[in-house]
């Protein structure tokens, strides 16, 4: 209990909000060129000096400690960093990053990553914990704001990896010959055949309200529909039904066209207009079925739409053999208002991470990993079973995200405040190594 016992001395006896406000001006507003600004930075730079050293002289052997805490966490956040410091008897060495509605919120952020976030995430790296951003997003879109964000000579230091476009590929730069894997080179070749013809056909084909109201999103494998309305407005959350039922008929068919076993002449490939495009009637039933039944959400955009096939549901659908086995290798993923995608089942989040702790050298993970989507739910499940790190979410997360990480430590923080868990563990890693 000494460890509870001085943190509440620590923030009872001392005034830590004054300590925290001179820390986050200190760091998150450096000396400029005013006189005026640089004089109003250096008397606060003293003051910070002398309430940490206030700290250091009551806490003999361990006062840069509880100083580094109580400048950084509230008292909550301490407190919490401290059970999982007693829990798990280990500090965080990696940090496993959403980017979209985690580290930034449209609503909350104006969609970029709050100057807090970035610099606790500069802190996370000069400590020596490795950062990898796990992303649906495109390599050059998070090349981007990450040089823009966290500089490039972090970006480029060895310990920063971007697992892209959930888990088709790793970009690691200073490894040499490691700095990036294509992963979806290590699948077999009638899948990559697929995934060719669909992003040969998806605009082509497409009907003139998902052609108007979409974009195809400029991934290396991942055939991902963008809306071209603000996300999450009524505009795009219809459009990306729209293209959801779409890309579940022209998968269909591409599958019926090239699968050994699908039997395209017998799947009443003749062509037909159901307002989705002119696509094989049969062939667009297989897929919609079978996508209906894995996920709640498709089936509720398909049935809202009248579209769900089978006389009292999928379950009337028979789906031929050799089509259920190559689905099974293929997901459908469903975002309101967001995108409509479809990627291999084989490359996932939690293969790109597996594969950029191998490039980045972490060989006995303890990792944080920040997520709100279900992609990101396979990655927190991934290191729960291997007790391989801990899981933390925006309060807006997905219903199965939320579940999964208030059943397990109940991280969940406001949307756009990344930085509230990253002070949480920032202050477990100070604390684990109090005797």
């Amino acid at each position: 209990m000494e460890r509870y016992d001085q943190l509440y001395r620590l923030y009872e006896e001392f005034d830590a909000e004054r300590l925290r406000a001179h820390q986050a001006f200190v760091d998150l507003f450096p000396p400029l060129d005013s006189r005026v600004a640089l004089t109003y930075w250096e008397s606060a730079s003293d003051e910070l000096d002398e309430l940490r050293e206030e700290i250091r002289d009551a806490f003999p052997g361990t006062g840069e400690t509880y100083a580094d805490v109580a400048a950084h966490a509230t008292r909550d956040q301490a407190f919490t960093g401290l059970d999982l410091a007693t829990k798990y008897d280990r500090p965080v060495n990696a940090l496993v990053l959403d980017v979209d509605e985690t580290l930034r919120s449209a609503g909350q952020t104006d969609n970029e990553i709050p100057r807090e976030t970035l610099h606790l995430l500069t802190q996370f790296h000069e400590a020596g914990v490795p950062i990898v951003v796990c992303t649906g997003q495109t390599l050059e879109n998070v090349k981007g704001f990450l040089g823009q964000g966290l500089g490039n000579a972090v970006v480029n230091s060895g310990e920063v990896s971007v697992v892209y476009e959930s888990g088709t590929g790793v970009f690691t730069p200073g490894h040499g010959p490691e700095t990036k894997r294509l992963l979806y080179d290590e699948l077999d070749e009638s899948v990559r055949a697929v995934f060719d013809r669909l992003r040969q056909r998806v605009l082509s084909d497409a009907p003139d309200g998902v052609a108007r109201g979409c974009h195809l999103q400029g991934n290396e494998f991942n055939v991902t529909l963008k809306p071209n309305f603000e996300t999450g407005s009524d505009d795009a959350v219809a459009v990306v039904d729209d293209a959801l039922v779409y890309l579940l008929d022209l998968l269909g068919v591409v599958v019926a066209d090239r699968i050994d076993g699908a039997e395209p002449g017998g799947a009443d490939t003749g062509e037909r207009d159901d307002g989705a495009g002119v696509l094989g009637a049969r062939a667009g039933e297989w897929t919609r079925a079978f996508y209906a039944a894995r996920d709640p959400e498709i089936e509720a955009v398909l049935d809202d739409r009248g579209e769900l096939p089978g006389e009292s549901g999928p379950a009337d659908v028979e789906v031929p053999a050799a089509v259920t086995e190559f689905l099974d290798r293929v997901d459908v993923a469903y975002y309101e208002g967001d995108a409509a995608e479809v990627v291999s089942r084989e490359l996932d989040k939690p293969g790109g991470v597996e594969a950029a702790f191998e490039v980045l050298g972490v060989e006995d993970p303890f990792a944080l990993v920040l997520g709100d989507s279900k992609s990101d739910l396979r990655v927190m499940e991934w290191v729960a079973e291997r007790d391989a790190g801990i899981a933390a979410a925006p309060e807006h997360a997905s219903t199965v995200v939320l579940e999964h990480v208030r059943e397990r430590d109940d991280l969940v923080f406001p949307a756009g405040d990344a930085g509230d868990v990253l002070r949480t563990v920032y202050a477990l890693n100070r604390l684990v190594a109090v005797e």
